[in-house]
Protein backbone atom coordinates (compact mmCIF):
# COMPACT_ATOMS: atom_id res chain seq x y z
CA UNK A 1 0.00 0.00 0.00
CA UNK A 2 1.30 3.51 -0.69
CA UNK A 3 2.51 5.70 1.97
CA UNK A 4 -0.25 8.46 2.65
CA UNK A 5 1.79 11.22 3.34
CA UNK A 6 -0.96 13.64 4.26
CA UNK A 7 -1.63 11.67 7.44
CA UNK A 8 2.17 10.64 8.05
CA UNK A 9 3.06 14.51 8.20
CA UNK A 10 0.31 14.48 10.81
CA UNK A 11 1.75 11.26 12.88
CA UNK A 12 5.74 12.16 12.48
CA UNK A 13 5.50 15.24 14.80
CA UNK A 14 3.70 12.75 17.27
CA UNK A 15 6.02 10.05 17.61
CA UNK A 16 6.94 9.57 20.90
CA UNK A 17 4.84 11.94 22.72
CA UNK A 18 2.19 11.30 25.43
CA UNK A 19 -0.31 11.97 23.18
CA UNK A 20 -2.68 8.91 22.58
CA UNK A 21 -2.91 9.14 19.03
CA UNK A 22 -6.66 8.16 18.07
CA UNK A 23 -7.14 7.30 14.05
CA UNK A 24 -10.57 7.32 13.05
CA UNK A 25 -12.09 6.64 9.27
CA UNK A 26 -14.77 4.86 7.88
CA UNK A 27 -14.52 0.93 7.63
CA UNK A 28 -12.55 -0.19 5.04
CA UNK A 29 -10.66 2.89 4.29
CA UNK A 30 -7.40 1.85 4.64
CA UNK A 31 -6.84 2.56 8.64
CA UNK A 32 -5.15 -0.84 8.73
CA UNK A 33 -2.16 0.21 6.61
CA UNK A 34 -1.67 3.15 7.64
CA UNK A 35 -0.90 1.66 11.21
CA UNK A 36 1.52 -0.53 8.74
CA UNK A 37 2.46 2.36 7.75
CA UNK A 38 3.38 4.08 10.92
CA UNK A 39 5.44 0.38 12.00
CA UNK A 40 7.43 1.20 9.15
CA UNK A 41 7.79 4.61 10.14
CA UNK A 42 9.02 3.25 13.95
CA UNK A 43 11.36 0.47 12.67
CA UNK A 44 12.89 3.17 10.16
CA UNK A 45 13.38 5.04 13.14
CA UNK A 46 15.29 1.78 15.11
CA UNK A 47 12.73 1.40 17.01
CA UNK A 48 12.71 -2.47 17.91
CA UNK A 49 10.15 -4.92 16.60
CA UNK A 50 9.95 -6.27 20.05
CA UNK A 51 8.68 -3.19 21.36
CA UNK A 52 6.24 -2.56 18.79
CA UNK A 53 2.74 -4.29 19.65
CA UNK A 54 0.53 -4.93 16.82
CA UNK A 55 -3.16 -5.84 17.45
CA UNK A 56 -6.15 -6.28 15.29
CA UNK A 57 -9.18 -7.20 16.74
CA UNK A 58 -10.64 -8.57 13.05
CA UNK A 59 -7.54 -11.09 13.24
CA UNK A 60 -8.44 -14.74 14.43
CA UNK A 61 -5.48 -14.24 16.84
CA UNK A 62 -7.15 -11.22 19.09
CA UNK A 63 -11.08 -12.00 18.01
CA UNK A 64 -11.57 -13.41 21.21
CA UNK A 65 -10.80 -10.38 23.30
CA UNK A 66 -13.92 -9.05 24.08
CA UNK A 67 -13.41 -7.27 27.90
CA UNK A 68 -10.48 -4.74 28.80
CA UNK A 69 -9.63 -7.76 31.65
CA UNK A 70 -8.55 -10.12 28.36
CA UNK A 71 -7.03 -7.23 27.10
CA UNK A 72 -5.04 -6.23 30.22
CA UNK A 73 -4.05 -9.90 30.54
CA UNK A 74 -2.39 -10.33 26.68
CA UNK A 75 -0.93 -7.09 26.93
CA UNK A 76 0.42 -7.55 30.56
CA UNK A 77 2.29 -11.01 29.12
CA UNK A 78 3.34 -8.88 25.74
CA UNK A 79 5.02 -6.47 27.97
CA UNK A 80 6.76 -7.83 30.55
CA UNK A 81 9.87 -9.04 29.57
CA UNK A 82 10.80 -5.65 27.23
CA UNK A 83 12.68 -2.82 27.93
CA UNK A 84 12.31 0.71 26.86
CA UNK A 85 9.41 2.50 25.14
CA UNK A 86 7.21 0.19 24.32
CA UNK A 87 4.53 0.97 21.25
CA UNK A 88 1.01 -0.39 21.53
CA UNK A 89 -1.12 0.19 18.22
CA UNK A 90 -4.57 -1.36 18.74
CA UNK A 91 -7.10 -1.53 15.58
CA UNK A 92 -10.27 -1.47 15.54
CA UNK A 93 -10.28 -0.82 19.25
CA UNK A 94 -14.09 -0.69 20.14
CA UNK A 95 -14.64 -4.28 19.61
CA UNK A 96 -13.17 -4.34 23.30
CA UNK A 97 -15.99 -3.77 25.98
CA UNK A 98 -14.03 -1.16 28.69
CA UNK A 99 -11.43 -0.64 26.30
CA UNK A 100 -10.80 3.34 27.79
CA UNK A 101 -9.94 2.25 31.04
CA UNK A 102 -7.19 -0.32 29.30
CA UNK A 103 -5.56 2.57 27.19
CA UNK A 104 -5.57 5.54 29.89
CA UNK A 105 -4.15 2.89 32.65
CA UNK A 106 -1.08 1.96 29.71
CA UNK A 107 -0.31 5.13 29.12
CA UNK A 108 -0.27 5.89 33.28
CA UNK A 109 2.02 2.65 34.01
CA UNK A 110 4.14 1.74 31.09
CA UNK A 111 6.79 4.17 29.05
CA UNK A 112 4.61 3.64 25.80
CA UNK A 113 3.70 5.38 22.52
CA UNK A 114 -0.22 4.36 21.98
CA UNK A 115 -1.94 4.07 18.90
CA UNK A 116 -5.68 3.14 18.00
CA UNK A 117 -8.14 3.13 14.78
CA UNK A 118 -11.94 3.38 15.40
CA UNK A 119 -14.65 3.10 12.31
CA UNK A 120 -17.15 5.72 14.72
CA UNK A 121 -16.87 9.03 15.00
CA UNK A 122 -18.49 8.34 18.44
CA UNK A 123 -14.98 7.14 19.83
CA UNK A 124 -13.56 9.95 21.25
CA UNK A 125 -17.75 10.22 22.60
CA UNK A 126 -16.86 7.76 25.15
CA UNK A 127 -15.49 7.48 28.47
CA UNK A 128 -11.94 7.83 26.88
CA UNK A 129 -12.72 12.00 25.95
CA UNK A 130 -13.02 12.08 29.99
CA UNK A 131 -10.13 10.01 31.04
CA UNK A 132 -8.10 11.64 28.39
CA UNK A 133 -9.16 15.00 28.22
CA UNK A 134 -5.97 17.18 26.57
CA UNK A 135 -3.89 13.77 25.74
CA UNK A 136 -5.01 12.41 22.97
CA UNK A 137 -4.98 13.54 19.37
CA UNK A 138 -7.67 12.73 16.90
CA UNK A 139 -6.32 11.71 13.19
CA UNK A 140 -9.31 11.76 10.59
CA UNK A 141 -8.60 8.86 7.86
CA UNK A 142 -10.45 9.04 4.48
CA UNK A 143 -11.13 7.06 1.17
CA UNK A 144 -8.09 8.17 -1.40
CA UNK A 145 -8.33 11.64 -2.58
CA UNK A 146 -7.40 11.40 -6.53
CA UNK A 147 -3.90 12.62 -5.82
CA UNK A 148 -3.59 8.84 -3.97
CA UNK A 149 -5.00 6.94 -6.42
CA UNK A 150 -2.82 8.69 -8.80
CA UNK A 151 0.34 8.00 -6.54
CA UNK A 152 -1.00 4.27 -6.19
CA UNK A 153 -1.10 3.68 -10.13
CA UNK A 154 2.24 5.00 -10.67
CA UNK A 155 3.53 2.88 -8.19
CA UNK A 156 2.37 -0.04 -8.35
CA UNK A 157 1.43 -0.22 -12.07
CA UNK A 158 4.18 2.07 -13.42
CA UNK A 159 1.60 4.49 -15.30
CA UNK A 160 3.04 6.92 -16.89
CA UNK A 161 0.77 10.26 -15.80
CA UNK A 162 0.19 12.13 -18.99
CA UNK A 163 -2.85 14.32 -19.16
CA UNK A 164 -5.10 12.14 -21.17
CA UNK A 165 -4.44 9.31 -18.23
CA UNK A 166 -5.02 11.92 -15.83
CA UNK A 167 -8.62 12.43 -16.88
CA UNK A 168 -9.25 8.74 -17.94
CA UNK A 169 -8.29 8.12 -14.00
CA UNK A 170 -10.81 10.68 -13.04
CA UNK A 171 -13.39 9.61 -14.90
CA UNK A 172 -12.97 6.31 -12.93
CA UNK A 173 -12.97 8.30 -9.73
CA UNK A 174 -16.47 9.77 -10.72
CA UNK A 175 -17.77 6.44 -11.39
CA UNK A 176 -16.19 4.53 -8.25
CA UNK A 177 -14.47 6.81 -5.72
CA UNK A 178 -11.78 6.13 -3.72
CA UNK A 179 -11.91 3.09 -1.67
CA UNK A 180 -8.27 1.73 -1.65
CA UNK A 181 -9.34 -1.92 -2.16
CA UNK A 182 -10.67 -1.06 -5.07
CA UNK A 183 -7.82 0.51 -6.60
CA UNK A 184 -6.40 -2.86 -7.67
CA UNK A 185 -9.46 -4.16 -9.20
CA UNK A 186 -9.70 -3.62 -13.24
CA UNK A 187 -13.15 -5.78 -13.90
CA UNK A 188 -16.02 -3.72 -13.97
CA UNK A 189 -18.55 -5.88 -12.12
CA UNK A 190 -16.09 -6.61 -9.36
CA UNK A 191 -15.90 -3.12 -8.77
CA UNK A 192 -19.40 -3.02 -8.31
CA UNK A 193 -19.63 -6.04 -6.55
CA UNK A 194 -16.92 -5.10 -3.61
CA UNK A 195 -18.51 -1.64 -3.19
CA UNK A 196 -21.47 -3.19 -2.42
CA UNK A 197 -19.70 -5.32 -0.09
CA UNK A 198 -17.78 -2.57 1.65
CA UNK A 199 -21.34 -0.91 2.16
CA UNK A 200 -22.96 -4.23 3.36
CA UNK A 201 -19.85 -4.50 6.01
CA UNK A 202 -20.45 -0.72 6.93
CA UNK A 203 -24.29 -1.55 7.97
CA UNK A 204 -23.99 -4.67 9.36
CA UNK A 205 -20.59 -4.08 11.11
CA UNK A 206 -21.12 -0.52 12.24
CA UNK A 207 -24.58 -0.04 12.34
CA UNK A 208 -27.16 -2.95 13.05
CA UNK A 209 -24.35 -4.74 15.39
CA UNK A 210 -24.63 -1.21 17.55
CA UNK A 211 -27.98 0.06 17.35
CA UNK A 212 -31.54 -1.20 17.72
CA UNK A 213 -33.42 -1.08 14.76
CA UNK A 214 -36.58 -2.99 14.94
CA UNK A 215 -37.06 -2.45 10.61
CA UNK A 216 -34.40 -3.32 8.89
CA UNK A 217 -35.99 -2.31 5.81
CA UNK A 218 -36.74 0.72 6.68
CA UNK A 219 -33.06 2.13 7.62
CA UNK A 220 -32.09 0.26 4.17
CA UNK A 221 -34.52 2.07 2.50
CA UNK A 222 -33.70 5.53 4.19
CA UNK A 223 -29.92 4.79 3.45
CA UNK A 224 -31.21 4.55 -0.60
CA UNK A 225 -32.64 8.13 -0.26
CA UNK A 226 -29.96 9.62 1.49
CA UNK A 227 -27.34 8.26 -0.79
CA UNK A 228 -29.48 9.60 -4.20
CA UNK A 229 -30.18 12.74 -2.16
CA UNK A 230 -26.16 13.41 -2.06
CA UNK A 231 -25.58 17.41 -2.62
CA UNK A 232 -29.34 18.34 -2.54
CA UNK A 233 -31.14 20.09 0.24
CA UNK A 234 -32.76 17.55 2.73
CA UNK A 235 -35.36 17.52 5.02
CA UNK A 236 -36.80 14.63 8.09
CA UNK A 237 -40.25 16.17 6.30
CA UNK A 238 -39.52 15.08 2.96
CA UNK A 239 -38.48 11.64 3.41
CA UNK A 240 -41.16 11.17 6.11
CA UNK A 241 -43.56 12.25 3.43
CA UNK A 242 -41.65 10.27 0.38
CA UNK A 243 -41.65 6.99 2.43
CA UNK A 244 -45.01 7.59 3.36
CA UNK A 245 -45.78 7.61 -0.21
CA UNK A 246 -44.13 3.93 -0.24
CA UNK A 247 -46.57 3.24 2.41
CA UNK A 248 -44.12 2.96 5.28
CA UNK A 249 -45.00 4.91 8.01
CA UNK A 250 -41.92 6.65 10.40
CA UNK A 251 -41.78 9.68 12.57
CA UNK A 252 -39.06 12.49 12.21
CA UNK A 253 -37.17 11.30 15.43
CA UNK A 254 -36.93 8.27 13.57
CA UNK A 255 -35.52 9.46 10.43
CA UNK A 256 -32.99 11.75 12.91
CA UNK A 257 -31.76 8.39 14.75
CA UNK A 258 -31.18 7.20 11.14
CA UNK A 259 -29.26 9.97 9.85
CA UNK A 260 -27.27 10.31 12.91
CA UNK A 261 -26.44 6.11 12.86
CA UNK A 262 -24.96 6.71 9.06
CA UNK A 263 -22.68 9.60 10.31
CA UNK A 264 -21.68 8.32 13.42
CA UNK A 265 -20.59 5.17 11.36
CA UNK A 266 -18.50 8.07 8.55
CA UNK A 267 -20.71 6.80 5.75
CA UNK A 268 -21.98 10.49 5.07
CA UNK A 269 -21.47 14.34 6.48
CA UNK A 270 -23.74 16.63 7.18
CA UNK A 271 -23.57 20.13 6.07
CA UNK A 272 -25.54 22.89 7.54
CA UNK A 273 -26.49 26.04 6.16
CA UNK A 274 -25.07 29.64 7.04
CA UNK A 275 -25.85 33.09 6.69
CA UNK A 276 -23.41 35.16 5.50
CA UNK A 277 -24.39 38.20 6.51
CA UNK A 278 -25.64 37.49 9.78
CA UNK A 279 -23.40 34.96 10.19
CA UNK A 280 -26.12 32.62 12.11
CA UNK A 281 -26.09 28.95 11.04
CA UNK A 282 -29.63 28.01 10.09
CA UNK A 283 -31.42 24.79 11.20
CA UNK A 284 -33.18 24.12 7.89
CA UNK A 285 -32.42 22.62 3.92
CA UNK A 286 -29.13 20.95 5.35
CA UNK A 287 -27.40 18.36 3.33
CA UNK A 288 -25.31 15.42 3.52
CA UNK A 289 -22.40 14.44 1.64
CA UNK A 290 -21.21 10.90 0.69
CA UNK A 291 -17.65 9.64 2.46
CA UNK A 292 -17.28 8.10 -0.80
CA UNK A 293 -19.20 8.51 -4.08
CA UNK A 294 -18.26 5.23 -5.31
CA UNK A 295 -21.24 3.93 -3.05
CA UNK A 296 -23.90 5.96 -5.21
CA UNK A 297 -22.82 4.55 -8.52
CA UNK A 298 -22.67 1.10 -6.79
CA UNK A 299 -26.24 1.22 -5.49
CA UNK A 300 -28.31 3.82 -6.43
CA UNK A 301 -27.46 5.07 -10.40
CA UNK A 302 -24.82 5.51 -13.19
CA UNK A 303 -22.19 8.56 -11.51
CA UNK A 304 -22.44 9.74 -15.18
CA UNK A 305 -26.18 10.72 -15.36
CA UNK A 306 -25.84 12.69 -12.01
CA UNK A 307 -21.87 14.38 -12.43
CA UNK A 308 -23.17 17.91 -10.81
CA UNK A 309 -23.64 16.70 -7.73
CA UNK A 310 -20.91 13.80 -7.94
CA UNK A 311 -18.22 16.40 -8.52
CA UNK A 312 -19.82 19.23 -5.78
CA UNK A 313 -19.31 15.63 -3.40
CA UNK A 314 -15.94 14.92 -4.39
CA UNK A 315 -14.20 18.82 -3.80
CA UNK A 316 -16.36 18.40 -0.55
CA UNK A 317 -14.23 15.63 0.29
CA UNK A 318 -11.13 17.52 -0.40
CA UNK A 319 -12.10 20.69 1.09
CA UNK A 320 -12.80 18.15 4.16
CA UNK A 321 -9.62 16.18 3.77
CA UNK A 322 -7.95 19.83 3.62
CA UNK A 323 -8.96 20.18 7.43
CA UNK A 324 -11.39 23.04 6.26
CA UNK A 325 -14.75 23.25 7.99
CA UNK A 326 -17.38 23.71 5.58
CA UNK A 327 -20.84 25.38 5.57
CA UNK A 328 -22.83 25.65 2.57
CA UNK A 329 -23.56 29.46 2.22
CA UNK A 330 -26.71 31.90 2.14
CA UNK A 331 -26.35 34.83 0.87
CA UNK A 332 -30.13 36.74 0.62
CA UNK A 333 -32.28 34.65 -2.01
CA UNK A 334 -28.24 33.44 -3.65
CA UNK A 335 -26.82 30.52 -2.31
CA UNK A 336 -22.59 29.68 -2.71
CA UNK A 337 -22.03 25.85 -2.48
CA UNK A 338 -19.31 26.19 0.06
CA UNK A 339 -18.75 28.71 2.87
CA UNK A 340 -14.98 27.34 3.90
CA UNK A 341 -13.24 28.54 7.37
CA UNK A 342 -9.63 26.94 8.83
CA UNK A 343 -8.31 29.18 12.00
CA UNK A 344 -8.00 32.58 10.29
CA UNK A 345 -8.25 31.78 6.66
CA UNK A 346 -12.17 32.23 4.72
CA UNK A 347 -12.53 30.65 1.34
CA UNK A 348 -15.54 30.73 -1.00
CA UNK A 349 -16.38 28.19 -3.20
CA UNK A 350 -18.25 27.75 -6.22
CA UNK A 351 -18.99 23.92 -8.28
CA UNK A 352 -20.30 23.78 -11.62
CA UNK A 353 -19.69 20.93 -14.49
CA UNK A 354 -19.13 23.11 -16.77
CA UNK A 355 -19.56 26.79 -17.53
CA UNK A 356 -21.02 26.43 -21.07
CA UNK A 357 -23.68 28.96 -21.25
CA UNK A 358 -23.48 33.15 -20.31
CA UNK A 359 -26.62 31.88 -18.04
CA UNK A 360 -23.99 29.23 -16.15
CA UNK A 361 -21.29 31.48 -15.80
CA UNK A 362 -23.62 34.20 -14.53
CA UNK A 363 -25.17 31.42 -11.81
CA UNK A 364 -21.97 30.72 -10.59
CA UNK A 365 -19.83 34.10 -10.28
CA UNK A 366 -22.59 36.61 -9.24
CA UNK A 367 -23.19 35.05 -5.96
CA UNK A 368 -19.31 35.39 -5.19
CA UNK A 369 -19.77 38.92 -6.81
CA UNK A 370 -22.12 40.02 -4.33
CA UNK A 371 -20.19 38.58 -1.26
CA UNK A 372 -19.00 41.83 1.14
CA UNK A 373 -15.56 40.79 2.20
CA UNK A 374 -11.99 40.50 0.83
CA UNK A 375 -11.36 36.70 0.98
CA UNK A 376 -10.26 34.55 -2.04
CA UNK A 377 -13.71 32.90 -4.15
CA UNK A 378 -13.18 30.26 -6.50
CA UNK A 379 -15.51 28.64 -9.01
CA UNK A 380 -14.26 25.34 -9.92
CA UNK A 381 -15.12 23.60 -13.23
CA UNK A 382 -14.42 20.91 -15.81
CA UNK A 383 -13.39 23.31 -17.98
CA UNK A 384 -9.45 23.62 -19.15
CA UNK A 385 -9.82 27.31 -20.28
CA UNK A 386 -9.33 30.35 -17.38
CA UNK A 387 -12.41 32.22 -17.03
CA UNK A 388 -11.43 34.04 -14.22
CA UNK A 389 -12.56 37.68 -13.48
CA UNK A 390 -13.58 40.58 -11.34
CA UNK A 391 -11.22 38.64 -8.64
CA UNK A 392 -12.89 35.62 -8.99
CA UNK A 393 -10.48 33.06 -9.95
CA UNK A 394 -11.64 29.65 -12.08
CA UNK A 395 -9.79 26.50 -11.48
CA UNK A 396 -9.89 23.42 -13.25
CA UNK A 397 -11.20 20.50 -10.56
CA UNK A 398 -8.89 18.19 -11.57
CA UNK A 399 -6.09 21.34 -11.12
CA UNK A 400 -8.00 21.49 -7.97
CA UNK A 401 -7.26 17.98 -6.23
CA UNK A 402 -3.66 17.97 -7.74
CA UNK A 403 -2.91 21.10 -6.26
CA UNK A 404 -2.66 22.67 -2.81
CA UNK A 405 -4.00 26.07 -3.68
CA UNK A 406 -6.99 26.09 -1.91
Amino acid sequence: MIKRELYLKQIRSLFDTDFVKVIIGMHRCGKTSFLKSIIEELEENNVNKENIIYISFESIKYKNIFTSEQLDEIILDLTKNLDGKIYLLFDEIQQVQGWEKSINAYRVDFDSDIYITGSNSKLLSSELATLLSGRYIKINLYPFSFKEILQYKKEYFNMELTHEIKKNLFKEYIQYGGMPGLQSITDENNKINALRDIYDSIIIHDVLSRYTIKDVDLFKRFTHYLMNSTGQTFSKTSITNYLKNENRKTTRNTILNFTNYLEDALFCKRVRRQDILGKKILKVEEKYYLTDIGFHHALIDNNNKWIPRILENIVFNELIRRDYDVKIGKLNKKEIDFLCQKHDKKVYIQVSYLLDSEETIEREFTPLLKVPDNYDKYVLSMDEFDMSHDGIKHVNIIDFLLSDEI
